[in-house]
Protein backbone atom coordinates (compact mmCIF):
# COMPACT_ATOMS: atom_id res chain seq x y z
CA UNK A 1 0.00 0.00 0.00
CA UNK A 2 0.86 3.60 -1.30
CA UNK A 3 -0.30 6.36 1.13
CA UNK A 4 -0.18 10.00 -0.21
CA UNK A 5 -0.70 12.43 2.23
CA UNK A 6 -1.35 16.25 1.40
CA UNK A 7 -1.16 18.82 4.15
CA UNK A 8 -3.29 21.73 5.10
CA UNK A 9 -5.70 23.02 7.62
CA UNK A 10 -9.18 21.66 7.81
CA UNK A 11 -13.03 24.35 7.49
CA UNK A 12 -13.92 26.57 4.82
CA UNK A 13 -12.04 29.41 5.96
CA UNK A 14 -8.80 27.46 4.63
CA UNK A 15 -9.89 26.45 1.44
CA UNK A 16 -7.65 27.75 -1.86
CA UNK A 17 -5.27 29.38 0.87
CA UNK A 18 -1.41 29.09 -0.03
CA UNK A 19 -1.10 26.47 3.01
CA UNK A 20 -3.71 23.87 1.38
CA UNK A 21 -2.01 23.34 -1.75
CA UNK A 22 -1.46 19.65 0.15
CA UNK A 23 -5.16 19.58 0.25
CA UNK A 24 -5.67 19.90 -3.16
CA UNK A 25 -3.36 17.40 -4.58
CA UNK A 26 -5.67 15.42 -2.27
CA UNK A 27 -8.73 16.57 -3.96
CA UNK A 28 -7.09 16.14 -7.45
CA UNK A 29 -6.45 12.87 -6.92
CA UNK A 30 -9.28 11.67 -5.57
CA UNK A 31 -11.50 13.45 -8.99
CA UNK A 32 -8.72 11.67 -11.08
CA UNK A 33 -8.92 7.97 -9.22
CA UNK A 34 -12.37 8.23 -8.09
CA UNK A 35 -11.39 7.43 -4.88
CA UNK A 36 -13.80 9.36 -2.14
CA UNK A 37 -12.17 10.99 0.94
CA UNK A 38 -14.79 8.96 3.26
CA UNK A 39 -13.43 7.64 6.06
CA UNK A 40 -12.81 9.80 8.78
CA UNK A 41 -10.37 8.17 11.55
CA UNK A 42 -6.92 8.66 12.79
CA UNK A 43 -7.29 12.38 13.39
CA UNK A 44 -7.82 12.75 9.24
CA UNK A 45 -9.80 12.02 6.25
CA UNK A 46 -8.58 9.63 3.63
CA UNK A 47 -9.84 7.33 1.08
CA UNK A 48 -8.38 4.18 -0.79
CA UNK A 49 -8.72 2.58 -3.60
CA UNK A 50 -6.67 0.71 -6.26
CA UNK A 51 -4.70 2.58 -9.13
CA UNK A 52 -2.43 0.95 -11.33
CA UNK A 53 -2.58 -2.65 -9.76
CA UNK A 54 -1.45 -0.69 -6.73
CA UNK A 55 -3.53 -0.01 -3.58
CA UNK A 56 -3.54 3.47 -2.52
CA UNK A 57 -4.96 5.27 0.64
CA UNK A 58 -5.21 8.96 0.24
CA UNK A 59 -4.81 11.25 3.22
CA UNK A 60 -5.42 15.24 4.73
CA UNK A 61 -4.72 15.51 7.97
CA UNK A 62 -7.47 17.41 10.41
CA UNK A 63 -5.35 18.22 13.33
CA UNK A 64 -4.70 21.72 11.70
CA UNK A 65 -0.87 22.10 10.30
CA UNK A 66 0.94 22.03 13.30
CA UNK A 67 -0.03 18.83 14.47
CA UNK A 68 0.22 16.80 11.40
CA UNK A 69 2.52 14.17 11.96
CA UNK A 70 -0.18 13.04 14.61
CA UNK A 71 -2.72 11.75 11.61
CA UNK A 72 0.02 10.42 9.54
CA UNK A 73 1.74 8.54 11.90
CA UNK A 74 -1.25 6.63 13.33
CA UNK A 75 -2.36 6.37 9.68
CA UNK A 76 1.36 4.25 9.16
CA UNK A 77 0.63 2.32 11.83
CA UNK A 78 -2.63 1.28 11.73
CA UNK A 79 -2.15 -0.18 8.03
CA UNK A 80 1.36 -1.14 8.88
CA UNK A 81 2.73 0.97 6.10
CA UNK A 82 6.90 1.52 5.82
CA UNK A 83 8.15 5.08 5.51
CA UNK A 84 9.40 3.85 1.85
CA UNK A 85 5.60 3.93 0.42
CA UNK A 86 4.55 7.27 1.94
CA UNK A 87 4.83 10.72 0.18
CA UNK A 88 3.64 14.04 1.55
CA UNK A 89 2.59 16.81 -0.46
CA UNK A 90 3.07 20.42 1.00
CA UNK A 91 3.50 24.36 0.11
CA UNK A 92 6.84 25.70 0.64
CA UNK A 93 7.76 29.21 0.85
CA UNK A 94 11.03 28.86 -0.26
CA UNK A 95 9.97 28.04 -4.07
CA UNK A 96 8.39 30.97 -6.28
CA UNK A 97 4.83 30.32 -6.61
CA UNK A 98 3.89 27.08 -9.36
CA UNK A 99 7.56 25.73 -8.45
CA UNK A 100 7.81 21.96 -8.18
CA UNK A 101 10.47 20.21 -5.90
CA UNK A 102 10.69 16.11 -5.25
CA UNK A 103 12.88 14.96 -2.37
CA UNK A 104 13.60 11.92 -0.34
CA UNK A 105 14.37 13.41 2.91
CA UNK A 106 15.08 17.00 4.61
CA UNK A 107 14.92 19.33 7.38
CA UNK A 108 11.40 21.05 8.20
CA UNK A 109 13.00 24.22 7.14
CA UNK A 110 10.37 26.19 8.98
CA UNK A 111 7.41 24.28 8.15
CA UNK A 112 5.45 23.23 11.36
CA UNK A 113 3.23 20.43 9.42
CA UNK A 114 6.76 18.84 8.33
CA UNK A 115 8.18 19.76 11.82
CA UNK A 116 5.44 17.77 13.19
CA UNK A 117 5.55 14.90 10.65
CA UNK A 118 9.55 14.51 11.51
CA UNK A 119 8.84 14.36 15.16
CA UNK A 120 5.72 11.68 15.07
CA UNK A 121 7.46 9.79 12.23
CA UNK A 122 10.79 10.21 13.83
CA UNK A 123 12.79 10.39 10.66
CA UNK A 124 13.75 13.28 8.24
CA UNK A 125 13.97 10.47 5.19
CA UNK A 126 10.68 10.33 3.47
CA UNK A 127 9.65 11.42 0.28
CA UNK A 128 8.49 14.94 0.21
CA UNK A 129 6.73 16.83 -2.82
CA UNK A 130 6.77 20.67 -2.13
CA UNK A 131 5.10 23.27 -4.35
CA UNK A 132 6.58 26.71 -4.13
CA UNK A 133 4.07 29.31 -2.78
CA UNK A 134 6.82 32.49 -2.60
CA UNK A 135 7.47 34.56 0.05
CA UNK A 136 5.51 37.65 1.14
CA UNK A 137 6.22 41.07 -0.22
CA UNK A 138 6.64 44.02 1.80
CA UNK A 139 5.81 43.78 5.50
CA UNK A 140 2.82 41.06 4.99
CA UNK A 141 3.52 38.46 7.95
CA UNK A 142 4.46 34.95 7.13
CA UNK A 143 1.02 33.72 8.90
CA UNK A 144 -0.82 35.59 7.44
CA UNK A 145 0.59 35.24 3.92
CA UNK A 146 0.67 31.30 4.09
CA UNK A 147 -3.44 31.86 4.84
CA UNK A 148 -4.17 33.98 2.00
CA UNK A 149 -5.31 33.09 -1.16
CA UNK A 150 -3.26 32.87 -3.90
CA UNK A 151 -4.43 36.02 -7.12
CA UNK A 152 -5.75 35.22 -10.29
CA UNK A 153 -2.26 35.22 -12.01
CA UNK A 154 -0.80 33.09 -9.18
CA UNK A 155 -3.20 30.53 -9.43
CA UNK A 156 -2.41 29.45 -12.74
CA UNK A 157 1.08 29.08 -11.92
CA UNK A 158 0.08 26.82 -8.66
CA UNK A 159 -2.78 25.27 -10.50
CA UNK A 160 -0.58 23.27 -12.94
CA UNK A 161 1.32 22.53 -10.15
CA UNK A 162 -1.03 20.80 -8.40
CA UNK A 163 -1.97 19.01 -11.58
CA UNK A 164 1.86 18.37 -12.26
CA UNK A 165 2.09 17.31 -8.96
CA UNK A 166 -0.86 14.68 -9.49
CA UNK A 167 0.93 13.40 -12.20
CA UNK A 168 4.16 12.81 -10.16
CA UNK A 169 2.31 10.77 -7.91
CA UNK A 170 0.82 8.83 -10.79
CA UNK A 171 4.09 7.98 -11.75
CA UNK A 172 5.42 7.01 -8.43
CA UNK A 173 2.35 4.18 -8.03
CA UNK A 174 4.70 2.59 -11.20
CA UNK A 175 8.95 3.31 -10.70
CA UNK A 176 10.80 4.32 -7.82
CA UNK A 177 10.81 7.87 -6.42
CA UNK A 178 13.85 8.99 -7.47
CA UNK A 179 13.21 7.88 -11.09
CA UNK A 180 10.47 10.29 -10.40
CA UNK A 181 12.36 13.05 -8.93
CA UNK A 182 14.43 12.95 -11.99
CA UNK A 183 11.22 13.06 -13.95
CA UNK A 184 9.53 15.97 -11.83
CA UNK A 185 12.29 18.50 -10.14
CA UNK A 186 12.36 21.85 -12.39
Amino acid sequence: MKIIVGLGNPGKQYEKTRHNVGFEVIDELSRRWSIPLDQAKHKGIYGSGMVKGEKVLLLKPLTYMNLSGESISAVMHFFKVDIADVVIIYDDLDLPPGKLRLRQKGSAGGHNGIKSSIAHLGTQEFNRIRIGIGRPIGRIPVSDYVLGRFSPEEWDHVGATIEKSAASCESWLEKPFIQVMNEYNQ
